[in-house]
């Protein structure tokens, strides 16, 4: 595995189809902020929590500027299923084979059961934040949205406005 990617570095290219078989590309945001968020498992409790504080606060998310891709090792049914029955309104990509949970570096708890990390990626590709916490799903979409947030006051601040 890759060493844990950190705010500053650059983040890898995303290429991955959703649960529907749409492929997301990290190049095609047109310059657009990715709250990218990876979960162990589709449908246990602490995922749930975080799809759905990310699902409730999507309307914030999306007037910051901010595209929002949750990915898991979960298969495209799998996806789908947990996006219907909670309403997701965001893609969930399908990260089969873990390749891009080992890209970013994500950790894994005791060696088994992957980690739940949430990187926000500024519309250069160069990740902004990171937060890593396994316990406190719905504390990564306040996380996601402090940072842009404050990527949005850099914007301002740097345009003279």
């Amino acid at each position: 595995m890759a060493a844990a990617l950190a705010a500053g570095d650059r983040a890898p290219l995303i290429v991955l189809p959703d649960a529907e078989g749409v492929e997301r590309r990290s190049d095609q945001l047109g310059g657009a902020p990715l709250v990218l968020f990876f979960y162990p498992k589709d449908d246990t409790p602490g995922c749930t929590a975080e799809a759905c504080a990310f699902r409730d606060s999507f309307a914030d998310l999306q007037a910051l500027g901010a595209q929002v891709w949750g990915v898991s090792g979960d298969d495209a049914a799998s996806h789908q299923r947990f996006a219907a029955r909670h309403r997701l309104p965001y893609p969930l990509l399908v990260d089969r084979g873990n390749g891009l949970r080992q890209a970013f570096g994500v950790p894994s708890v005791l060696g088994l059961l992957p980690g739940r990390v949430t990187y926000v990626i500024d519309g250069d590709g160069v990740i902004r934040h990171v937060f890593n916490n396994l316990l406190d799903g719905a504390a990564h979409r306040r996380e996601a949205i402090a940072a842009l947030e404050r990527l949005r006051a850099e914007r301002v601040a740097g345009s003279g406005g």
